[in-house]
């Protein structure tokens, strides 16, 4: 679900009985386009998270502490300058749209008590954390942005902040029937997207949702609706009944209306009134719905359209919001921060790749050479026959028992012609011989960098990417900048235990994957793996015992998640005694070789499956 207008205001009622009147006690800026805020309440300290990040913007309270650079950036220090120690007098949001201001009461430098205003604006890319003094003016922002960035608003120090009305949307907090009904009636688009299209706040899982409700199909052109002389915009519909002051879906009887009149377009109305009454009353209902283990979406209010989903209620919409987007935040993070390796690997990915084509290309014209060495010694055995200037020679073929003709040059005797296709069978035979050396270093090389790349997709920490990084400066795709000397860095493999009780560990690179094939791991512990795709190693330490099906089973999952194919419906994995698992030496890191092993079938759910962290 997006984070629409609804979602911000069951925040903001949240945050105001939570924070208001609750004294700011340190600023921190871990992302840098991150804040995180320490408050003191009445009821505990509380830190609330201020994402302004283009691909995953956040507005949550968290228990969660983040790490800070050394030095904090400029905005951070501005702000400690400013509201270090400040009281948080007002949260409010501007009508349903996605904005959220945060008024701090603050001591300034000669002692007078001034207010600031803090506005996050969580808007997609254009999101933004901008502090402004009490008159309006932008005092800084997390990012700036200028005239030639965007011609509808400067976020820039000295300029007067406002919210720009790009998309001319509706108040549909204050929308009268009749208003609604000829904004609509205006639309010539499907009935749900005309809904989330006219209203600030609406998102289109919501506008699916009053559709529902009211038993309208979503899908049908809004333009198709006809209006009739009188309607009554305070009548409900007979069909309609509250549940806990929430608004319930019309009787399953009642069919989808594909043919619009009045009468359901005030039927709509009146949902749309109800569903948005919850708003205006602070009747929030967080929760998140899933299909099967996955979660699929969330809401502030019921989705009574996601009949098919399993609801998991929850207290508050920041647990919502941390629980749905946690992995999610964690995952963008640092795909951000790998851009730069990312962008490494894959040019030389590319390069191999075109050299890999190249090379088999020019070993696919070398499959002919045996004929230029038949050429030859037919020459040989019946050139005795050639006339002088002859320009071919037919002769059998004691290989194939077959006549063949051979193509020869007028100015050469028949050995000099025999002699010349001896020299070209040994020159594509040379160069078949070294063609296949350097193609198979070749499509190791993108195997290896294949690797790397999944280890990227795998890795969920800085530690993590730092490592991948050590592991190119030694691969040669990188330089060390600053010294010479190779970085040390604490970073420890994934440790997960089976339902049986036995340990479990992956590794997150290839580094990592030698370091537990070769030096962590004894001879009778398990060793699995994706069957021929990059992936992790998986060591399962045995302790000397036999392991049961399940922890077998429960290590090909692991194997098969942490590998290139973890989305297959089913992956094939290899498993065998670590004592039969061999390195070739020379080879790069990461790659084994092994022949005695046993092979399985399995998918990639690993939700079952403890892990230690």
């Amino acid at each position: 679900m997006a984070f629409d207008g609804i979602v911000v205001a069951g925040l903001a009622d949240e945050l105001k009985n939570t924070l208001l009147g609750g004294r700011i006690a340190k600023i921190a800026q871990p992302e840098t386009d991150e804040l995180l805020f320490t408050i003191k309440t009445q009821n505990g300290q509380k830190r609330l998270c201020l994402s302004a990040s283009a691909s995953l913007p956040l507005v949550y309270l968290t228990e969660t502490n983040k790490p800070s650079p050394m030095s904090a950036p400029g905005f951070c220090m501005l702000l400690r300058k400013h509201i270090a120690n400040g009281r948080i007098v007002n949260i409010s949001q501007p009508g349903l749209e996605r904005i959220l201001h945060f008024t701090i009461e603050h001591l300034n430098e000669m002692g007078d008590l001034c207010r600031k205003d803090l506005v996050v604006e969580i808007m997609g890319k254009h999101s933004n954390i901008i502090f402004c003094a009490e008159d309006g003016t932008i005092i800084d922002s997390i990012k700036h942005v200028s005239a030639q960035m965007s011609s509808v608003r400067e976020v820039l120090p000295g300029r007067t902040y406002f919210v720009p009305d790009t998309m001319q949307k509706h108040d549909p907090l204050t929308v009268s029937e009749a208003e609604f009904c000829e904004i609509l009636r205006q639309k010539p688009m499907p009935l749900g997207k005309a809904l989330y299209t006219s209203f600030t706040g609406i998102s289109p899982v919501v506008a699916e949702e009053i559709c529902h409700l009211a038993g309208a199909d979503s899908d049908i052109p809004a333009g198709d609706i006809k209006l009739a002389a009188n309607v009554d915009s305070h009548a409900l519909s007979k069909d309609t009944a509250l549940t806990d002051g929430m608004v319930a879906p019309m009787s399953t009887d009642v069919p989808l209306v594909s043919n619009f009149t009045a009468d359901t377009l005030s039927r709509l109305y009146q949902q749309f009134v109800l569903y948005l009454g919850a708003v205006r009353e602070a009747r929030f209902a967080p929760a998140i719905y899933y299909g099967g283990k996955e979660p699929k979406d969330f809401s502030a209010l019921p989705l009574s359209h996601f009949a098919n989903y399993t609801r998991k209620d929850h207290d508050s919409i920041s647990e919502v919001i941390e629980t749905y987007y946690a992995s999610k935040n964690a995952v963008t993070r640092i795909r951000q921060k790998s851009t730069d390796l990312r962008h490494i690997v894959q040019t030389a990915l590319e390069r191999n790749r075109k050299k890999f084509d190249l090379q088999s290309k020019q070993l696919a014209d070398t499959e002919g050479r045996e004929k230029y060495r038949v050429y030859g010694e037919l020459l040989n055995t019946y050139g005795y026959q050639l006339e002088p200037g002859a320009k071919s020679l037919e002769a059998l073929n004691y290989y194939t028992d077959e006549m063949i003709k051979i193509p020869l040059d007028t100015a050469k005797t028949a050995q000099e012609n025999a002699q010349r296709y001896f020299e070209k069978y040994n020159k594509q035979k040379r160069t078949a011989e070294a063609l296949s050396r350097l193609t198979e270093e070749t499509k190791n090389e993108i195997n290896y960098l294949e690797s790397v790349r999944t280890a990227l997709d795998i890795a969920l920490t800085e530690d993590d990417l730092a490592e991948i990084k050590e592991e190119l400066v030694e691969s040669g795709y990188m330089r060390r900048k600053y010294s010479k000397k190779k970085v040390k860095i604490k970073n420890q493999p994934l440790h997960f235990v089976s339902s049986d009780g036995f340990h479990m560990y992956v590794g997150k690179n290839n580094l990592q994957n030698d370091e537990l094939t070769f030096h962590f791991a004894n001879g009778g512990d398990w060793w699995f793996h994706a069957k021929q795709v990059p992936g992790s190693h998986v060591i399962v330490k045995a302790n000397g015992q036999e392991l049961p099906d399940t922890t077998f089973e429960e290590a090909g999952r692991l194997a098969a998640y942490y590998s290139s194919m973890r989305d297959a419906d089913k992956i094939e994995v290899d498993y065998v005694e670590k004592k039969h698992v061999k390195k070739t030496p020379g080879t790069k890191p990461g790659f084994v070789i092994y022949y005695t092993n046993y092979s399985l079938v399995i998918d990639s759910d690993i939700s079952g499956i403890e892990q230690i962290r």
